[in-house]
């Protein structure tokens, strides 16, 4: 039986009278790569805020690597890692200085050694020694994810973690995320962009008005579609076909 390193039950929270979240349900994976899909306002990085334990629930559970984030949030906290919309990263620092600032903020004994093999394996080595504020987005970008990973964090959240990067950039996070998943990292990632999903997850969900209405593989998603159209040649449904499609279909009732 396949671990878990994320499970949500119930999940509901609201802002004054506004409810973002109303029940939400989900499970993840030990090591693999889950996508919560939704609109803007749909509630993605609510969920994210809950799970990192930056935002409290109103109701329901939600347990990080066997940890409710509620009664342990220190010990979620010690397990886990998020990269924002935003890099967040000191441009006045060198990318070196960043890593080795965050190494010995978590305490780690070798924080120079650390960031060395960092910037080694993010192609990072030969900008090292320059100011953050000289980085292109997509240097920042890894520069950022580089940093999540100090301590070695068994599940890793990422929040449109490609928001405003150029395609070759977008294509280099993606190479990222899959080494992660490859090496035994769960990644949670929200992101408005369906060939995101499609080519990075394992498991896909659409958050909808505060509700996951379809969960499953990519190949189950499209089971959920209409069959494919004959033309000439047989036309498979992209992502995109299948999230409108799914979405229409509440938005009709």
């Amino acid at each position: 039986m396949q671990n878990k390193s994320i499970q949500v039950i119930g999940l509901q929270k609201s802002y004054k009278k506004l409810q973002v979240l109303k029940g939400v349900d989900f499970e993840v994976v030990e090591g693999s790569i889950f996508a919560l899909l939704g609109s803007n306002g749909a509630g993605k990085t609510t969920v994210v805020k809950i799970l990192t334990t930056l935002l409290k629930q109103d109701s329901g559970t939600a347990i990080v690597n066997g940890f409710d984030v509620a009664s342990n949030p220190e010990n979620v906290r010690q397990a886990i890692s998020l990269t924002g919309q935003f890099a967040a990263v000191d441009e006045i620092l060198t990318g070196r200085e960043n890593l080795i600032m965050i190494a010995k903020l978590r305490y780690l004994g070798n924080p120079r050694q650390v960031a060395d093999g960092l910037l080694q394996r993010f192609g990072l080595i030969n900008a090292a020694d320059r100011r953050v504020s000289t980085y292109s987005g997509g240097m920042r970008r890894r520069l950022d994810i580089a940093m999540s990973l100090i301590g070695k964090p068994q599940v890793i959240f990422l929040d449109e973690p490609t928001t405003g990067l150029d395609p070759e950039a977008r294509i280099e996070a993606w190479k990222i995320v899959k080494e992660l998943a490859n090496g035994g990292t769960t990644v949670f990632l929200t992101t408005q962009y369906l060939e995101e999903a499609e080519q990075l997850a394992d498991r896909i969900a659409i958050l909808h008005e505060g509700r996951i209405i379809a969960n499953g593989t990519l190949s189950e998603l499209k089971n959920l579609f209409p069959p494919a159209k004959v033309e000439y040649v047989e036309k498979q449904p992209t992502l995109e076909d299948i999230f409108l499609e799914i979405i229409g279909k509440k938005e009709g009732k």
